[in-house]
């Protein structure tokens, strides 16, 4: 099969389209025909080398894979694969962490039977694709580790990117007062997915904002200041750390939790079924829609991270496999 490799760390450009053996689903495993699958940052780190103490005990060796969320189709069936699926169905998921090295940036990936749940009604595969690992990490971050509560005051830094897209809707379904950072140009972009207000990000200083109950943080800099802005029970919820000072915004996090009320989440998305499910109800109830900035054929994938990684996206880009 056709799949998206890398033979060493560096810039999008050691991004390449080679030939692979197609995975065949092993027990409690089904192996999904792959139609598009997204770019996230994690990817971009992750090729680049500057989190290597992660992606080498991840193992693999080389080439090395990309690719965390699909969209597509039951190919396979492994023995003992639950879940009542059958050859066909559509279906969206994540790869688990410790299956990273597998990548879905191909035309077939195997994965467990339980990290997998049908794709909503109404959705293309490139629409279905934008959506499985920014959804579901929005769902963890504001319902599950900030507890989010209809009537408090919410803060989306990144707004207009995959995540942050998806917390400002998510955010206002959940009954919160959204206020959104993003670039000027992507202001009446972020009032359309909902925001009660919209802030260019180059405008204005932490300091000019006011308090919030709950913080969502995509960019991963400058911690501190942002965790200001929190009243007393405040929540800050980071998606993302500088990898330029890994160690040091970890350390802080971590503090945060011993020595602060205002406290610092940050966790690794790595969701089940049942959470997968979830995203497809709150999909299919209007809560949320996915947004796709371009969209790329496999053979370009090294423009596609490059594209992310140039900045100014709204909401995901997706690799289209056929």
């Amino acid at each position: 099969m056709r799949a998206a490799l890398y033979d060493r760390y560096g810039p999008p450009e050691v991004l390449y389209v080679g030939r692979v053996p197609t995975p065949a689903p092993g027990p409690g495993e089904v192996l999904v025909k792959v139609g598009a699958a997204s770019v996230n940052g994690g990817e971009l780190t992750g090729r680049a080398g500057r989190l290597r103490v992660v992606t080498e005990r991840a193992g693999g060796g080389w080439p090395r894979r990309v690719g965390i969320d699909f969209a597509g189709e039951v190919a396979d069936l492994g023995g003992g694969a639950g879940g009542g699926w059958r050859v066909g169905d559509r279906v969206w998921g994540v790869l688990p962490a410790s299956l990273l090295a597998r990548g879905c940036a191909a035309e077939y990936v195997a994965v467990p039977a339980d990290r997998i749940a049908p794709a909503p009604a109404g959705l293309d595969v490139v629409e279905a694709a934008a959506l499985p690992a920014v959804g579901t990490t929005v769902i963890t971050a504001l319902r599950d580790k900030a507890g989010l509560a209809a009537g408090e005051r919410l803060l989306v830094r990144g707004a207009a990117g995959g995540v942050g897209s998806a917390a400002v809707q998510l955010g206002r379904a959940y009954g919160a007062h959204v206020t959104a950072l993003a670039g000027a140009h992507n202001l009446d972009f972020v009032r359309e997915l909902g925001a009660d207000e919209a802030l260019d990000r180059r405008a204005v200083a932490p300091g000019d904002l006011g308090r919030f109950d709950v913080v969502l943080d995509t960019v991963g800099t400058g911690l501190a200041a942002w965790r200001r802005l929190l009243i007393r029970r405040g929540r800050m919820v980071t998606v993302s750390v500088d990898p330029d000072h890994l160690l040091a915004s970890l350390g802080y996090i971590a503090a945060s939790t011993v020595f602060g009320r205002r406290r610092v989440r940050f966790f690794r998305g790595d969701p089940g079924g049942e959470l997968l499910a979830e995203l497809t109800r709150l999909v299919q109830d209007g809560a949320l829609r996915p947004v796709v900035d371009t969209v790329y054929p496999l053979a370009d994938i090294a423009k596609a991270h490059a594209a992310l990684e140039a900045g100014g996206v709204r909401g995901k880009l997706v690799v289209l496999m056929a």
